[in-house]
């Protein structure tokens, strides 16, 4: 088997939405990636659990949106019995040993990144791609995880993946204005005026 380069999405898709399919194609190309996982997280411990959908209408949901065939959506987390990113990096590099993995995630987590569960591990785990997000890229970059690994930043995107760890790079790039919390507020609005 061929060793890929393989981009890991983690997050609620609460619902999935052109914002990750926006930053997935991103990575494929800008990364020089062969696969994008969508990791449809179960529960995030940071996310209140009575505005969370079903994880399988949310997977279901990431599966439609994905709509390349480089691009899975996947419940690998709730099949792996992990609940935190850092043990669920530890149980993908441990199963696929021989592939080179690379943590995607917006500028919003960066600046939240040092309230994850062993948040320094993840970064020395696996490197990381972190894509701009609307307001979000110069608070990003003057926060504590930035600061922190400010001597680990790659310039090269194409170079990151078979970068050692902690590695990371920041993308700038086309902001694209789809979020999740957003959709969730539009469709409650919608049915505030269904119901009336």
């Amino acid at each position: 088997m061929a060793r890929l380069k393989i981009g890991l999405l983690g997050g609620s898709f609460n619902p999935a939405h052109e914002g990750h399919r926006h930053i997935s194609l991103l990575a494929l190309k800008r990364l020089q990636l062969d696969q994008v996982w969508w990791l449809v997280s179960p529960q995030n411990p940071l996310k209140a659990r009575m505005d969370m959908a079903p994880l399988a209408q949310r997977l279901a949901g990431a599966r439609a949106m994905t709509r390349h065939p480089r691009i899975r959506a996947s419940d690998l987390e709730s099949r792996l019995g992990t609940q935190y990113t850092f043990d669920t990096l530890v149980a993908i590099r441990r199963r696929w040993s021989r592939h080179a993995f690379v943590w995607l995630m917006g500028a919003d987590n960066l600046v939240e990144l040092p309230r994850w569960h062993r948040w320094s591990e993840i970064v020395e785990t696996v490197p990381m791609a972190i894509f701009n997000r609307p307001g979000q890229g110069h608070r990003a970059l003057a926060g504590a995880a930035a600061a922190r690994f400010a001597g680990k930043r790659v310039q090269n995107p194409a170079a990151l993946p078979e970068a050692m760890a902690p590695a990371w790079c920041f993308l700038f790039m086309r902001l694209h204005p789809a979020s999740s919390t957003a959709i969730r507020a539009a469709q409650a609005i919608g049915a505030v005026k269904q119901g009336q």
